[in-house]
């Protein structure tokens, strides 16, 4: 009568172990036991698991297709192992990256071979002479592998450089400071002439070794950037060969260059258009001949050089080339009223009329006046 009892306590117990024991991996953990076991025993071969790692939350990557389960997953119970690096790699940096180890590190190795962008990540790309630095030469702690954080401003590391400085002096002159890179181009390879004043080239005319010479005594604001006109109105103002203000714009750089005492200076005609009367009004005008002569307003026909103020015929009719070449004494040979140059005479010389018609029997509207004549011979040619 003891022993129906007992084997009911034993049934129960037994099928309370089993269902304790009947995944040994976690109740988690739905996977096929022969995915992984074979009916010879629970002994398991690495290379015959049909368990498929990459379908979970931690794909095997690089060097963790060849890592040990064991080295990961130190308890039966696979969920317990953790996915963040840091749980299994010891921070060698002391946690003065952080525990993102992802951020510069494959799986594959610990090698970092994108140091640039890193810090171009972190706001201070490395440029000029920053970029043939050593880590240690900027990053120095007590280890070699831990990268405190340093600040983006140039004087967290050359402080030093500033308070040595003495030509000038910038520790003793209230109008530099610290903001290195508002002198200094940060892509520079020192902080020599190359380097200083990189905005402003201090060349030729401007290789001023005084600053008060351009900047206000009290600082070393104010200039208005590359613009000429900001510092060299005066010379604007007092230019008087020739004089500048009534006739040229304050666009220095278009006739000069930054050569000491302003010359030479080349002023490109192509930068005005072609219209000359637009400035020359007042020659046309105080040229009595022009205006009584009627010449045209179109001061190129006539001037290639307003300097010695050369007359050039050729364009309108070739004198000094050509068949016409030598056959003229004087101007009024073939402009017979001196007061009006506009108006001129072929027939004078070429006044044969019978030979002439003879010649152009052929041509349907022949006539003999001198219009016709320059109508069909602008160049005084024949053919």
């Amino acid at each position: 009568m003891y022993r129906l009892p007992f084997i009911i306590v034993f049934v129960a117990t037994f099928q309370l172990l089993s269902a304790q024991n009947s995944n040994i991996h976690g109740e988690g953990f739905k996977v096929d036991c022969k995915a992984c076991h074979t009916a010879d025993g629970w002994d398991v071969k690495i290379s015959d698991i049909a368990f498929n790692h990459q379908t979970t939350s931690f794909p095997l990557e690089g060097q963790h297709q060849k890592t040990d389960c064991k080295a990961c997953h130190e308890s039966l119970i696979f969920t317990k192992a953790e996915n963040d690096c840091f749980v299994c790699h010891a921070d060698v940096h002391s946690m003065s990256v952080g525990n993102d180890c992802v951020r510069c590190h494959s799986t594959n190795n610990w090698l970092v071979d994108y140091i640039p962008e890193l810090h171009e990540q972190n706001g201070f790309p490395l440029l000029g002479a920053h970029t043939m630095l050593s880590c240690v030469d900027c990053h120095q702690s007590e280890t070699n592998l831990r990268w405190d954080r340093l600040g983006n401003d140039c004087a967290s590391c050359h402080m030093d450089d500033f308070n040595q400085t003495t030509d000038p002096n910038h520790a003793s002159d209230d109008r530099f400071f610290v903001d290195c890179d508002q002198c200094h181009a940060p892509i520079a390879l020192d902080w020599g002439a190359g380097n200083f004043h990189f905005f402003f080239s201090l060349t030729l005319g401007h290789n001023v070794k005084d600053c008060d010479a351009c900047h206000n005594p009290n600082d070393f604001g104010g200039l208005n950037g590359n613009n000429c006109f900001g510092c060299h109105e005066t010379d604007y103002n007092n230019a008087d060969d020739p004089v500048h203000t009534s006739q040229f714009g304050t666009d220095c750089a278009r006739c000069h260059t930054t050569n000491p005492g302003w010359r030479p200076a080349n002023f490109d005609h192509s930068l005005v258009g072609n219209e000359c009367i637009s400035c020359h009004q007042d020659d046309y005008n105080n040229q009595p001949s022009h205006i009584a002569q009627g010449f045209s307003t179109e001061c190129a026909q006539c001037h290639t050089n307003f300097d010695s103020w050369y007359f050039n015929h050729e364009p309108l009719f070739p004198i000094y080339s050509g068949e016409h070449k030598g056959e003229w004494n004087q101007c009024t040979d073939c402009h017979l009223n001196p007061n009006d140059y506009s108006s001129f005479s072929c027939i004078v010389c070429h006044s044969n009329q019978q030979e002439l018609a003879k010649k152009h029997e052929d041509e349907k509207d022949y006539v003999f006046n001198d219009n016709a004549c320059y109508e069909c011979h602008p160049d005084g040619k024949e053919e």
